[in-house]
């Protein structure tokens, strides 16, 4: 039975804490776009008040989450716990995210005041202003045994950071992210420093997609309020008609005639 919350509920919040993963889901705006769920794992992440959540983004070879995020216009995101041991449980978060960056002040005042505990490669801390929650069942979810955290991507982007620090200048993190953080699956632009780097440096984004779904790199996925040219015309027609209807029924016959002769005069 699912129950619905506009903040998160304090009933719900050591159970939220007490988690090891949490799932993401992001999508951009443009109706051909691809909707994303992006698993995350560690403990970097908390609740700052009943409407605002956080989780700390580490690097990957993918950018889909910040590229929605950073389009204008955007910023819907769904973060999702489940139960594996214990009572089952599945709880949602829902709201508006926005992405700060590592680099900036936000970035290196909100990593003061949480305490958070920064690896090589972190990419930035996402943001969620909570506008809904909901805890429903999770029957069908599973058991799974937790047994340990995985270090493999700790691992990989300390050696990045020694590497670049003995003068390797090709292991830099500025131009790993410009490489695989510069566009979204959709060509969207990921995270603002990558891409920044990517056009400095004139640094080729990795290829993500094969295929005919694969973007052009001149024309990404991207939502439009422009209308097409059929629009257009339809509304030019119908403001034509309700021209006419109202000239009809509300301009008498004779102003009509007159009209139509090109008979102007002044009233």
């Amino acid at each position: 039975m699912g129950v619905f919350y506009e903040t998160i509920p304090d009933s719900l919040k050591p159970w939220i804490l007490d988690q090891k993963m949490l799932w993401v889901g992001t999508a951009p705006l443009a109706r051909d776009g691809h909707i994303n769920i992006s698993p995350k794992g560690g403990k970097s992440f908390g609740i700052l008040s009943p409407t605002s959540f956080w989780y700390l983004d580490l690097s990957g070879s993918g950018i889909e989450t910040l590229a929605h995020l950073h389009e204008p216009g955007n910023g819907r995101i769904c973060i999702m716990f489940t139960a594996f041991e214990g009572s089952p449980r599945i709880v949602r978060i829902w709201g508006h995210g926005r992405a700060i960056e590592n680099g900036t002040p936000e970035f290196d005042a909100h990593v003061e005041a949480q305490k958070v505990k920064i690896i090589p490669g972190a990419r930035s801390i996402v943001m969620v202003d909570v506008h809904q929650v909901a805890s429903s069942c999770g029957f069908s979810v599973p058991f799974y045994e937790w047994k340990g955290w995985r270090s493999t991507l700790d691992e990989v982007f300390a050696k990045k950071e020694k590497k670049f620090k003995e003068g390797d200048e090709k292991e830099s993190i500025d131009r790993y992210w410009a490489w695989k953080s510069q566009l979204s699956i959709d060509g969207l632009p990921g995270m603002k420093r990558g891409y920044a780097y990517a056009q400095q440096n004139d640094i080729a984004p990795l290829k993500k997609m094969i295929g005919k779904y694969a973007p052009d790199p001149k024309h990404p996925r991207t939502a439009t309020d422009a209308s097409s040219p059929l629009q257009v015309l339809a509304i030019a027609l119908l403001c034509f008609a309700i021209g006419v209807v109202v000239t009809l029924t509300v301009v008498d016959p004779e102003t009509v005639r007159r009209v139509q002769r090109k008979e102007f005069f002044v009233v």
